[in-house]
């Protein structure tokens, strides 16, 4: 603790004692919204850790049947089967704001072109096995969830920063604002009743003096009566 270099006066009293409250409900705020950013990061935390397994086996099961499909096709009739998707694939992002964190909203938005009907293989079935079928469509389906792994450890990563600049306010109030105020706040109150203990012995101190002058006067009235 530290105190804060102030003249010990009431009115930089009241205007600490407003700072030391808005400081404490600012604390407050700032904890729990540390709080519960938390609860929501370690949620995300183990969403992203089975999601991630689940990606991880579903890729490592797409890239096994792209290895069976290339060990009964030629490398460049593999290509040439591949070189030409039926879709365009765009990424819409959106931006949501939680707990003052701006995360992505991640979403494909399929383009088929004229024929909504069109299908994911760019090729024919006469000369492609089923392996390279199997493949494509495994690769098909982990795709959102592929992205939806993206959005969430990108969410991670942001809240993980809001988490850090949070605690070190949430310590800088704890640990260094409210202590120096109370102490300063506690120094400030300390001289004031000093003060006004000195000036209340001075009062007295007087008073006695007017007293003494007031006996003597009444004193020399007496022997001018007696004379």
């Amino acid at each position: 603790m530290a105190r804060l270099s102030v003249t010990p006066t009431r009115m930089n009293l009241n205007t600490l004692k407003k700072r030391l409250s808005v400081s404490k409900r600012g604390y407050k705020l700032l904890k729990d919204k540390q709080d519960e950013l938390m609860r929501q990061f370690l949620d995300l935390i183990r969403e992203n850790k089975a999601l991630r397994e689940e990606v991880e086996g579903l890729l490592s099961d797409s890239f096994k049947d792209f290895l069976v499909a290339s060990s009964f096709m030629s490398p460049e009739f593999l290509e040439e089967a591949v070189s030409l998707p039926t879709q365009k694939v765009g990424l819409d992002i959106e931006i949501k704001n939680v707990m003052s964190v701006r995360i992505p909203k991640m979403e494909f938005k399929v383009d088929k072109g004229a024929n909504k009907e069109k299908s994911i293989y760019p090729y024919g079935y006469a000369q492609t096995s089923q392996g390279l079928d199997t493949a494509i469509e495994g690769l098909n389906e982990v795709m959102d969830k592929l992205l939806r792994l993206a959005e969430i450890e990108k969410t991670c990563q942001l809240m993980a920063d809001e988490i850090e600049g949070t605690r070190r306010r949430v310590n800088a109030l704890e640990y260094r604002t409210i202590p120096d105020l109370e102490e300063t706040i506690k120094y400030i109150r300390a001289k004031l009743e000093e003060n006004e203990r000195s000036t209340i012995a001075r009062l007295m101190k007087v008073k006695d003096l007017i007293s003494v002058e007031d006996q003597k006067e009444q004193a020399k009235k007496e022997l001018v009566e007696i004379n």
